[in-house]
Order: C-alpha cells, then sequence, then structure tokens
C-alpha cells in the first residue's frame, strides 16, 4: 500500500505540489480564521442563574429562592451538575451541562424551565440568566481619569455613557462597572414621627411607588382636534419626594418632608477600587462572549474607546488597568520566533549531514506544510491558538521532521549506489 501511494506521487508530482500549496493555503486561511488567546479556556460549560431579593438573609434566599430553583433546573437534557450558591440578597445557581453542548441550546433550555419555575418563587423576584461568557472572559479592564469629577458623577458616566457604547461592540457579552457611588435618592424616616402620625413604613413605600410612574388615559376629541390624555409622575427631583402626600390628617396632608428628610446619596458599598495607592477610581470590566477571538475583541474595543472618548466631559481620559491582547501578542510572538529558528536550525542540520540542498529543501517544504496542517485541524475542531496549542505545535516540530530526514536520507543513498553501479 505505502509502495502504491509513493509510485503514484512520483508519478503525478504537480498534482502532490498543487495538493501541498492546497493545504498549506488553507492552513494560511485557518490561521487568520482561528481565535486567538493567551491562555486555553478550560472553564466548564455552563449557565449562571442569577437572582436578586435585597435585604434577606442567605438563609432565606436558600429556602425560598435557591432550593426551588435548583429542584426545578434538574431534568434539563444534557446537564451533568447543577449547583446553588445563596448569600445576603443574592442567589446563584449553577447549572452545568456536557462538554459537547451548544451553549446558545443549553441557555435555551435554562430559561424555558425557568418560565414555570418562577411561580414558585416569591412576588417581584425575577430570575435572570448571567451573560454568556466564561471564567476567562474578563480580557480588558479599564478606569477613568477624572480629576475635576466626583465618584458618583464618574459612575453615573460609566453606567449611562460608556457602557451602553461599548456593549455595542462584536463579542462583547457584557461590560461589568467597579467602583465610585451609585447615586439614589436616599429617605431618611424619623420613627417618632411616624408614630405621631400613626404611619408605618409601609404606607411612605406604597406612597412612594404609587407617585413614581406614568399613568396612561384614554383619547377624547375636542373642536375636531383629537387628545391623549396621560399623567406623568416620575421623579425628577428631590422636592417631588417631599411633598408627595402619605395620608390625610384633619384635612392636611401628612407629606414626607413632615416625616423625614429627603437626599441625594451613594448606594451601599462593600467595597472600593483603589488604583496604585492613589484612591478610588472608576472604570468597567469587559467580558468576551463565549468561542469568540479575544485578540480581535479587544482591537474592537479599544477602537471603540477611541470614538467613545470623543464625548467625554472635559479632562476625563480612560486607562487601561488590564489588557490582555499584550500577553496574546508576546505569547504569539514568542512562538513563532521559536518556529522561525527550529526551522533554520533543522535546515542547517539537514545540509551538513546530506550535503544535498535539493533534498534538504524537501524538507524544509515539510515543514510550513506541517504547521499549516496543525491549524487546519485546530480550526476544525474549534480549539483556539494559546500557549498550549502553539507550544505543543513548536515541540512536535523536532518529530516532523525525522520521518522526511530518514525518508529523503534513505532514497538518496539507494540512488547514490544505483548511479555507482552504472557508473
Amino acid at each position: 500500500m505505502v509502495e502504491r501511494i509513493i509510485e503514484i506521487s512520483l508519478k503525478n508530482r504537480w498534482t502532490v505540489l498543487f495538493i501541498a500549496a492546497g493545504l498549506f493555503a488553507w492552513g494560511i486561511y485557518s490561521i487568520q480564521k482561528n481565535p486567538i488567546d493567551a491562555i486555553p479556556d478550560l472553564s466548564e460549560n455552563q449557565v449562571i442563574v442569577f437572582t436578586e431579593w435585597m435585604g434577606r438573609s442567605p438563609q432565606v434566599i436558600e429556602d425560598q429562592v435557591t432550593y426551588p430553583l435548583v429542584s426545578n433546573l434538574q431534568g434539563i437534557p444534557k446537564v451533568k451538575n447543577i449547583r446553588g450558591s445563596s448569600m445576603f440578597g443574592m442567589s446563584f445557581v449553577y447549572v452545568i451541562f456536557e462538554d459537547n453542548t451548544d451553549i446558545y441550546w443549553a441557555r435555551t433550555r435554562v430559561l424555558e424551565r425557568l418560565n414555570y419555575a418562577q411561580k414558585l418563587l416569591p412576588n417581584d423576584v425575577s430570575p435572570s440568566l448571567g451573560p454568556d461568557g466564561t471564567g476567562v472572559g474578563h480580557i480588558f479592564w479599564y478606569h477613568l481619569d477624572a480629576p475635576n469629577m466626583d465618584l458618583g458623577e464618574q459612575r453615573a458616566l460609566q453606567d449611562w455613557y460608556i457602557k451602553f457604547a461599548l456593549q455595542n461592540v462584536q463579542g462583547v457579552a457584557e461590560v461589568a462597572s467597579f467602583g465610585g457611588f451609585q447615586k439614589q435618592y436616599q429617605i431618611v424616616i424619623d420613627p417618632h414621627k411616624l408614630t405621631y402620625y400613626n404611619l408605618q413604613l409601609m404606607d411612605v413605600l406604597k406612597t412612594v411607588k404609587a407617585n413614581n410612574n406614568d399613568v396612561g388615559g384614554r383619547k377624547f376629541e375636542m373642536t375636531d382636534m383629537s387628545y391623549i390624555i396621560r399623567g406623568l409622575g416620575y421623579i425628577k427631583n428631590i422636592k417631588e419626594i417631599e411633598n408627595m402626600p402619605v395620608s390625610m390628617r384633619n384635612s392636611i396632608p401628612v407629606r414626607i418632608k413632615d416625616i423625614g428628610s429627603v437626599q441625594m446619596g451613594g448606594d451601599l458599598r462593600l467595597g472600593i477600587f483603589d488604583m496604585d495607592g492613589t484612591g478610588e477610581v472608576v472604570g468597567g470590566i469587559v467580558v468576551m462572549r463565549y468561542g469568540e477571538n479575544a485578540d480581535q475583541v479587544i482591537k474592537d474595543v479599544k477602537a471603540k474607546i477611541k470614538e467613545v472618548e470623543k464625548g467625554l466631559p472635559a479632562g476625563v481620559k480612560f486607562k487601561v488597568s488590564y489588557d490582555r491582547s499584550t500577553l496574546i501578542e508576546e505569547a504569539i510572538d514568542s512562538v513563532r520566533g521559536t518556529l522561525y529558528e527550529e526551522m533554520i536550525t533543522v535546515s542547517i542540520i539537514v545540509i551538513l549531514f546530506l550535503f544535498n540542498w535539493r533534498s534538504a529543501l524537501i524538507i524544509i517544504i515539510q515543514l510550513p506544510i506541517s504547521v499549516a496542517v496543525g491549524f487546519i485541524l485546530l480550526e476544525t475542531f474549534g480549539i483556539s491558538s494559546n500557549i498550549m496549542s502553539l507550544t505543543g505545535i513548536a515541540l512536535a516540530i523536532g518529530v516532523v521532521v525525522d520521518d522526511g530526514i530518514v525518508m529523503v536520507e534513505n532514497a538518496y543513498r539507494h540512488i547514490s549506489v544505483e548511479h555507482e553501479k552504472r557508473v
């Protein structure tokens, strides 16, 4: 069989060269299409279900949220394991699927099951799916350099302008904000005044909720004109909250300002983000979508940042906190340099041992074609180009040329023997 293949190859040299050139071109195309990352993604194929129910203890979260979700998510096809985690005000359920499961098929199955499981949860509790990223998806961190803005204004700029712009970048699953203060209206209630007016805290909550809403009305016609009636009730400033009536006392409305004070403050924080000990900063974490090209996504994010920077207030600039592209480029350059060095070294050794440049050329041509075929297989099986895969290719070069050296040297020896017999 082997002799037959060799015979056919020798009789059809141009066909063999054409096939080799085609494999090399296919390999170049695969290199350009194959996702590039610094580290291999070995994280589990999982879907995260996140539920928030603020103010409740971990035990209550476990009994009323986590346990019902874990119980009802069981039975989904291709699920290996389900893990639940409960903490103060939050619940996390990790649905682990088999490795060959399509991530978006898995998210659809989980979402279908959540439609039923939500009926078993307390009122106003709505579970949601986490971003379609992985544990190694944090590819880019940035923070704002804004010396003339307080932390609350910086966080508002991040949440309502920068975050929305970067989330539109192809391949970005989420932009998570960190640092600063999230602005909110805060009502500080005086319990003695509540007792004096015979009110409860729920009365205040219902009043604020009812008054922070638009109300739709009907259409009516007058003098051949149609008018749409609607009530505008969204809160715009502190004064509107202060004047909200909670109840009536002797035909006099009891307003929120009569039982407490209203102020603009920051949400409760469980930590801070400090930059090199120089003070707090505000920024974001760019999370890459599952299976995307990390190097290309980072380039697109940087290009988008340049566009966003044009619309920032005067004196506000972006600063990079973490950029994986540096590690990616250095890893690729290191492996590429190793490939070049090994090809040159092997070529020199072959020439020295065979003293025939045509024989050495056969082996030298074999190296790039073998590497190209390796990238074709990486692209076919969905394996990214990372430190592990590229290092494997670099280590295999020494083994790849062994068979070529043996075959070429053996053919060269037989040709020499036949030539000496004829002479």
